[in-house]
């Protein structure tokens, strides 16, 4: 069973980012833009990180970011490597970032996709997102239109049982396919502006 570590993005990992940026987005960001990301009070980088037997370094094998404005959260970057999709990462990493977004207390999240990603568009349409609008010619390398997606609701008193049921879907794509689980614990933000720390997932028993 292969161990998938959660974490927030470390300064030593960006180089690992950037590779993985670069195969799956088409090189998004620089290093310069991941370490930007590090440093804003306003981001959430995570990543999913693995190590098995034959690797002495640990994989950088997922990341997603979003960014908190006001009380809309941006959903920036999703990326899963080539090798691992098919195994419930995305959505993973995705319950991860609404619930960063829930815990800094957005009342929005929105994301832009490419028009003919249809494996990711069905993926937010099973998170409650929505089509609003379209953006033409968005995307560069192939260019190609993308779709304005927002998810409303992330403070009505219903979506921590949303929340529960996200990861409950995750807990049983784990079992599925035969990894585990490691969070780590995640700074989240207080209305205060007081810094704590919060165990991703919202609900670890349902792991056991």
């Amino acid at each position: 069973m292969d161990a998938i570590h959660l974490s927030l993005l470390e300064p030593e990992q960006v180089a690992a980012a950037v590779a993985l940026d670069q195969q799956c987005l088409g090189g998004l960001w620089t290093a310069d833009g991941y370490v930007r990301e590090i440093d804003s009070s306003n981001s959430v980088l995570l990543v999913l990180t693995t190590n098995l037997a034959e690797e002495p370094e640990p994989s950088l094998i997922g990341l997603g970011c979003v960014w908190m404005i006001l009380d809309e959260a941006h959903i920036t970057t999703l990326a899963v490597h080539p090798a691992r999709r098919g195994r419930g990462l995305g959505q993973l990493l995705l319950t991860a970032l609404m619930q960063a977004a829930w815990q800094r207390q957005m009342h929005w999240a929105t994301l832009e996709v490419r028009a003919s990603n249809a494996g990711a568009i069905a993926l937010y349409h099973k998170f409650g997102f929505i089509s609003l609008g379209l953006r033409p010619r968005y995307y560069q390398n192939p260019e190609e239109d993308a779709l304005i997606l927002w998810r409303k609701g992330l403070q009505e008193p219903d979506f921590a049982d949303t929340l529960r049921e996200w990861w409950n879907w995750v807990g049983d794509r784990q079992r599925r396919h035969g990894w585990h689980l490691i969070p780590t614990q995640l700074p989240i933000q207080t209305e205060a502006g007081e810094s704590v720390f919060s165990a991703i997932p919202l609900d670890i028993g349902i792991f056991s």
